[in-house]
């Protein structure tokens, strides 16, 4: 995120999610707001994932979304297992600093599975 606007409201999120996990209050209404945020920075990508996890959390009450990986020495990738609070808080953080390289990549990740878990 770029504003200290969108920071701001995404640092209160985190906060609300570390507290009291994927059922804090107005979490749903919270992501929504942030991504109109989002929607005026003009970063489609960021703006996308946003919506589809909500959508996700309200459709499922949970965030157990495969977009963590782990690689062996071999090269084969399997998912990580984390529990869902986590998980959103990991996605959460990429988006403080979407700009970056390798973030921009997980949160992808997190695109692409939020769309085959929703569609």
């Amino acid at each position: 995120m770029k504003t200290a606007e969108a920071n701001q409201k995404l640092d209160a999120i985190v906060e609300k999610v570390e507290k009291k996990g994927i059922s804090a209050p107005n979490l749903v209404e919270d992501l929504r707001e942030l991504r109109e945020v989002a929607l005026k920075e003009q970063d489609p990508l960021v703006t996308k994932v946003l919506r589809l996890t909500y959508e996700y959390l309200s459709a499922n009450d949970a965030f157990d979304v495969e977009a963590q990986y782990d690689e062996d020495e071999d090269g084969n990738e399997y998912p990580i297992e984390v529990e869902d609070k986590e998980n959103l808080l990991y996605l959460l953080n990429l988006l403080k600093n979407a700009e970056h390289k390798i973030n921009r990549e997980e949160i992808k990740d997190y695109r692409t599975a939020l769309k085959e878990e929703l569609y």
